[in-house]
């Protein structure tokens, strides 16, 4: 049971600072509490170490970056999904932290991957855009978001589709180097670009 498990986990656990180191430099990420179940999970596999055996392994510039999997990866993680957890405080600003999920068709829930995140990178938007998105999804965006995505960016078009659980406090200069790399006709950065993932306190 997903849910029981990872519920007692985060009783356990309330990390919510994470760094990912990759050769281009580290990310430092606040994961959010109201999204305990991503959380617990992103924590959960951390600590295993189960992320030290992956990579960004998609990459879309001025889209986002893609990470948590590799064709090298030698621990297994399980078969099982993530409830969605939308929160209408977090959405897909540049720098937010979220987990990737099947389509619609095989996946009508939208439940997250188990392991699968990215981070958003994302350009700005317009007004007309944004309020063609609060349509589409039937959501209200506050002003502080509109704000937001109007100058610093985002893609919006993720909203309400796909959980954001944290977002990037220090190194999205990082997550731009990442967006450079040259990719496949897959998306897939032809140098691959191998991530370490850890906890860490307030302090560090």
């Amino acid at each position: 049971n997903v849910v029981a498990v990872l519920t007692a986990y985060e009783k356990e656990h309330a990390d919510s600072l994470i760094l990912i180191s990759t050769r281009h430099g580290d990310i430092k990420l606040r994961l959010y509490p109201e999204t305990p179940l991503h959380r617990a999970n992103f924590v959960r596999l951390t600590k295993a170490g189960f992320y030290d055996q992956g990579e960004f392994y998609r990459v879309v510039k001025g889209f986002a970056v893609q990470g948590g999997d590799s064709d090298t990866r030698t621990m297994k993680n399980g078969a099982y999904k993530i409830p969605q957890e939308f929160n209408p405080k977090y959405i897909h600003k540049r720098g937010a932290l979220a987990m990737a999920r099947y389509g619609d068709e095989r996946n009508p829930d939208k439940e997250s991957s188990s392991h699968n995140f990215y981070i958003v990178q994302g350009e700005p938007k317009t007004v007309q855009e944004l309020r063609a998105f609060e349509a589409k999804h039937n959501i209200k965006y506050t002003p502080q978001q509109i704000e937001r995505y109007t100058t610093i960016g985002g893609e919006p078009s993720l909203d309400q589709e796909y959980t954001v659980f944290g977002e990037v406090i220090e190194g999205m200069d990082v997550v731009d180097k990442i967006s450079e790399e040259p990719v496949d006709g897959q998306n897939w950065p032809r140098d691959i670009v191998p991530h370490k993932i850890k906890t860490v306190n307030s302090s560090q």
